[in-house]
């Protein structure tokens, strides 16, 4: 009995060697991939039908693989526009001029696959589908062979440039960021005030010039990843305070009903640049920038926004607030990373203070001072 358990743990433990170290997604997410894949394979291989007609190779198979990456993993390096578009064209092109030259079809897909790595390499655009377009190109057969170069327009870049649509829309209604920005900072193209202060995204670079393996995570990923370890630690490190406790109580804030020459007025005594939108139950229900009243100014000599003359019409509805009873180190990557002025504090729905850049520093200096008295 000891010995079948001896040889099941091992076995477990030995499989368990062979998975990769992968971070497995809710279900509602796997079916989202999924349904993603669907949505782009069907509708792009429709379009391709429609346009291409009667056209034996209308679509091809590794577009399959390529809906593996844009929809399952759309924040690899791999899957980014840049990678499916050029790769595909680069293997469809070489593929087809090893169709022509080598009558061996083994050294001719061979040398096709090869010879596409080494470019998409050194074009930075590696898609892994792109191997299988160049295998196509070589053994698709007669329909293939007889559309010669037009092969790499169409089908390639034309299923390529479809499905890359596609997915684009698709992520994007999912809210996730596709295609990927080049930096964290979307405001310079200096580190955070965090990085410039822990692991500044050139200490990364530096890093992965060193790996001799090609990482199948973007520079920005693990710069994301980094910024937000910081957080749990700063978190472990700060003062217990709440929003409750260091939030200004009483909040100039303005009626979604004010006239907007009103809240101008405000704007102007008060050296604001914005103010928390309440309605008569004194719910938060948005927040007004003075930039906005800025461009309603502008907008007031045409005649399509001569409607506009309530604070509610020109308020921006999404707001971030926080909780009264809410650690004030939830809030240091608004202040820090996104450069918020300040959160309205609600309880239920209604707004019930304030924490400002000022109160957080206020608090900050004071556990400086706290810590400089521990040390003597």
């Amino acid at each position: 009995m000891h010995e079948v358990l001896f040889v099941s743990q091992f076995s477990s433990q030995w499989l368990n060697t062979l998975k990769p170290n992968f971070k497995v997604l809710p279900f509602k997410e796997r079916l989202l991939c999924g349904i993603g894949a669907l949505l782009g394979l069907a509708l792009s291989s429709l379009i391709s039908w429609w346009v291409l007609g009667d056209l034996n190779a209308w679509y091809i198979a590794p577009m399959g693989a390529s809906s593996v990456l844009l929809f399952a993993v759309p924040a690899s390096p791999l899957a980014q526009p840049w990678n499916i578009v050029v790769g595909n064209s680069i293997a469809a092109m070489i593929g087809v001029t090893c169709a022509l030259y080598m009558p061996n079809l083994t050294e001719a897909f061979s040398v096709a696959v090869a010879l596409s790595i080494i470019l998409m390499m050194s074009t930075d655009s590696l898609h892994p589908p792109s191997g299988a377009v160049a295998i196509t190109a070589v053994l698709g057969g007669h329909s293939v062979h007889e559309l010669g170069y037009q092969f790499v327009i169409y089908p390639v870049l034309l299923n390529s440039v479809l499905l890359l649509a596609i997915a684009i829309i698709y992520n994007r209604l999912l809210g996730k960021d596709y295609p990927q920005v080049a930096q964290v900072n979307t405001r310079t193209t200096d580190p955070t005030p965090t990085q410039r202060v822990t692991i500044q995204p050139q200490d990364i670079q530096d890093v992965l010039e060193q790996q001799t393996e090609l990482l199948d995570v973007s520079e920005y990923d693990i710069q994301k990843l980094i910024l937000a370890v910081q957080e749990k630690v700063n978190a472990r490190a700060n003062v217990p305070f709440t929003c409750q406790e260091i939030m200004s109580k009483d909040v100039i804030r303005l009626k979604q009903t004010d006239d907007i020459q009103v809240a101008l007025n405000v704007f102007k005594h008060m050296n604001l640049m914005s103010l928390p939108v309440v309605n008569e139950q004194d719910e938060l229900v948005g927040t007004l920038a003075l930039y906005n009243v800025m461009e309603w100014l502008q907008r007031s000599i045409d005649l399509r926004g001569s409607w506009e003359n309530q604070v509610k019409h020109i308020m921006q509805r999404q707001v971030v607030t926080v909780r009264p009873q809410q650690p004030i180190h939830d809030l240091i990557p608004y202040f820090v990373e996104k450069s918020f002025n300040y959160i309205p504090v609600v309880e239920g729905a209604c707004l019930v203070g304030m924490v400002s850049r000022s109160d957080m520093i206020a608090v900050l200096n004071q556990h400086i001072i706290y810590l400089e008295n521990k040390k003597h």
